[in-house]
């Protein structure tokens, strides 16, 4: 599809965002909005086959998320976002490369409620923060099958928190969905492009 190769050619350069000046920014916004005008699944939410799996996001205009290269002796690895829709369950995650044995890994899980076809309500609950080597993490499907199977993670293993649901709360649209990109748009006005993995 042209569009979608247009939309990828586009942010390729930009480091999922890091790199991109307001004027790219633009360009890029005009490419995501033809790209939705295309969208191959109008009722995003009903094609959980589609939906289901691990995401690594490409481009995003969130500096929230980008903000973690600033980080001193670090850099921002690759950042997932993996839906399980069975249990309604986000789980973002962020990989941070640092000095040999100290890359670390930031994760949030979520807990999601459709509210029309392409939008759900998000509910922040539960944040991990860690260096992968202690919290033996291997990839994000591996990780969440951990989480998921220990309410809370020792305390040697890293920082295992609930998050205050009332004050992290939030929408996420999905406007393109096919079987390998994933566009959605945040209530923050943020635009993420996501590619399965």
């Amino acid at each position: 599809m042209l569009g979608k190769a247009d939309l990828l050619d586009a942010i390729a350069p930009f480091n999922r965002g890091i790199l991109a000046s307001p004027t790219d920014r633009q360009a890029i916004q005009a490419a995501v909005s033809r790209l939705e005008d295309r969208n191959p699944t109008p009722q995003p939410l009903a094609a959980t086959d589609l939906l289901e799996g691990d995401w690594r996001l490409l481009y995003t205009t969130s500096q929230e998320l980008l903000g973690i290269d600033r980080v001193p002796l670090a850099n921002l690895g690759q950042i997932y976002q993996c839906i399980r829709t069975a249990n309604q369950r986000i789980y973002n995650l962020a990989e941070v490369k640092g000095p040999p044995l100290l890359s670390g890994l930031v994760s949030v899980s979520a807990r999601f409620e459709p509210v029309s076809d392409r939008r759900v309500n998000v509910a922040f609950e539960r944040g991990v923060l860690g260096l992968q080597s202690v919290l033996d993490y291997r990839s994000p499907s591996q990780f969440i099958q951990k989480l998921e199977a220990a309410s809370k993670l020792p305390l040697w293993q890293g920082i295992d928190f609930t998050i205050n649901r009332e004050r992290q709360q939030g929408w996420l649209e999905v406007t393109y969905l096919d079987k390998d990109i994933r566009i959605g748009r945040g209530n923050e006005g943020n635009i993420f492009v996501l590619r399965k993995v």
